[in-house]
């Protein structure tokens, strides 16, 4: 590769370079995006799997703390950052909220590595598998894709909750690779940068900021716009996921937010009449789908998340979303 200066622009405002490492290129053309929020020992795995990656390929991680206040994120990744055993940088995101953090990193990224081509996202209770990055690159070559998605396999903190993984909240919408038609968790995914110079600034909505779906909104709007997607089965991250949201309280409300999330998002692409046929039609045929999916499942648990879903939706026809994010202690 041939070498380029690294220049420093100015980025936008609220999102503050912190930490840049001493040999960081601006001819890479390759970023990963790392949102964290008062994980810092979990960031640290994450980047850790950053560091193991079989790959030939010199890409930067680009940090993203959106803990203004406490940057317990970036004082764990400052020293790797700053000691070149990361090549990369960290950003300062002060608006708070996950849409506002994955803009800050991909402004960032547009700004200070001016060839990029392909981005990123690994969230920071994620570690990716060491083939992850050439997976994703891959896919997108092999399905003539312009994002690529992959499964977030949960690893349960609390012992013997392994049979949740089969849970529509925690299972993968796929499960083989190739071209499909919508993606819905900006979790684990490569963007080219094609799509986020079409997409413009911000990339993310960040009405979406505490109660999620910004992803899905983006990915419709995405879609809307002629881009292409694609499934790659290979590009697994594995996901912690603390006993909190193994309890009835947190899968019920994640349900009821996802039914209201899309209904917001149907909304903007098909209008009001249309959503509110949707939802309606989704209602009456919740009850046979749940008790069939129970039988089939044999567990209640599975069975109520078409009610859930369906009851979310209409939730989302008064304009009410649960803000999961809000608290990130009970999150």
């Amino acid at each position: 590769m041939t070498h380029a200066a690294l220049a420093l622009p100015s980025l936008p405002p609220g999102v503050l370079l912190e930490a840049v490492s001493p040999g960081l290129d601006a001819a890479v053309a390759l970023a990963v995006v790392v949102p964290t929020f008062r994980r810092p020992a979990l960031l640290l795995r994450t980047l850790t799997s950053l560091g193991a990656q079989d790959t030939k390929r010199r890409f930067a991680v680009i940090v993203v703390e959106n803990d203004a206040e406490g940057r317990a994120g970036l004082e764990a990744a400052r020293p790797l950052i700053e000691a070149g055993t990361i090549d990369g940088m960290a950003v300062v995101a002060e608006a708070r909220g996950n849409c506002s953090a994955y803009n800050a990193g991909f402004a960032a990224a547009r700004r200070i590595l001016p060839r990029l081509e392909t981005a990123l996202i690994i969230d920071d209770d994620e570690a990716a598998e060491p083939g992850w990055i050439e997976a994703h690159l891959s896919a997108l070559e092999r399905f003539g894709a312009d994002v690529s998605g992959g499964p977030q396999v949960p690893v349960f903190e609390e012992p013997g909750r392994e049979a949740l993984a089969d849970h529509p909240v925690f299972r993968p919408p796929y499960e083989a690779s190739g071209p499909v038609q919508a993606l819905v968790s900006s979790g684990n995914v490569a963007i080219r940068a094609r799509v986020l110079q079409r997409m413009g600034e911000p990339l993310f909505d960040t009405r979406f900021d505490f109660t999620g779906g910004g992803d899905a909104d983006l990915f419709s709007r995405c879609a809307r716009a002629g881009f292409r997607f694609a499934w790659c089965h290979e590009a697994a991250v594995h996901e912690v996921v603390p006993a909190r949201r193994t309890e009835f309280s947190w899968i019920n409300a994640r349900a009821l937010r996802n039914g209201a999330l899309s209904t917001l998002v149907q909304r903007g692409r098909d209008g009001r009449a249309r959503t509110l046929a949707k939802s309606l039609a989704l209602a009456l045929a919740a009850p046979p789908r749940s008790a069939w999916a129970a039988w089939r499942s044999r567990s209640l648990l599975i069975g109520l998340y078409h009610l859930q879903i369906a009851a979310g939706r209409l939730q989302g026809e008064f304009g009410r979303v649960g803000e999961q994010y809000r608290k990130p202690d009970s999150n």
